[in-house]
């Protein structure tokens, strides 16, 4: 078994930049929560609005849904700001149009520690990943040096945004080569809470991941016990 070592501590401000809204909350919603109730801020970034999640309901009617499901879920682990962007949902590409958009936030809200989609081909379990959340996590790691190169995206100069080369880690939860680890048994439930105000993606959704209680249980027991805990949540963390 993997031993995992102790997410960083030293740090003040973080930005999660996902492809959709209920992503965070399938990873690392325990961690945030933990982290705003220490006093930290965190911002969230949605690289689109999740309008074609929900297979019964149109997209013109589920993007503003799952917007709101978004903010509220947002709130219940203490995050106030949250962010779209309006890519489109499910076709989502690697391009230099995502990384300066999210370079530009990174050079807005000067986050210390990024939190990002698992870029990797699979899930822990071997699932296969999707091309969305690999497509963000990839353009995350890039974004995060090009915020720090004035000479990289360069308009952005020009609209007041300076370099921001402050990105110390990159983190990534819910990754098969999973790293370090938090405790997360305070703020369990608050996870599982934040995932249930999704309620429209969830109804739209079936099986065992909508039922988000026993679902998000059972990974943070299987981190708890690789990182010496109750329960725990998991990332592959990078260091800029």
């Amino acid at each position: 078994m993997t031993e995992l070592a102790a997410m960083p501590t030293d740090w003040q401000r973080a930005l999660a930049v996902v492809a959709h809204p209920d992503d965070l909350e399938y990873g690392a919603a325990g961690a945030i929560a933990r982290w705003t109730d220490e006093g930290r801020e965190i911002t969230y970034l949605l690289v689109t609005r999740g309008e074609a999640g929900i297979d019964g309901m149109d997209p013109v009617e589920a993007g503003p849904t799952r917007e709101r499901e978004q903010r509220a879920s947002a709130a219940i682990v203490g995050v106030s700001e949250v962010e779209f962007l309006d890519h489109p949902d499910g076709v989502i590409e690697q391009t230099l149009h995502l990384r300066k958009d999210i370079a530009a936030a990174i050079r807005r809200y000067r986050p210390e520690l990024l939190i990002t989609n698992n870029h990797r081909e699979t899930w822990p379990g071997g699932y296969l990943n999707t091309a969305d959340h690999r497509n963000v996590g990839a353009a995350t790691l890039d974004a995060a040096r090009d915020a720090g190169n004035r000479w990289v995206f360069r308009d952005q100069l020009d609209g007041g945004l300076e370099p921001w080369g402050g990105v110390r880690w990159v983190a990534l939860p819910a990754s098969p080569h999973a790293t370090h680890a938090i405790d997360i048994t305070a703020t369990f439930d608050r996870s599982v809470e934040s995932l249930e105000a999704h309620a429209a993606y969830l109804a739209g959704l079936g099986g065992d991941m909508a039922d988000p209680g026993p679902f998000l249980r059972h990974s943070a027991e299987h981190a708890g016990e690789q990182f010496g805990c109750e329960l725990a949540c998991t990332f592959e963390l990078f260091a800029l």
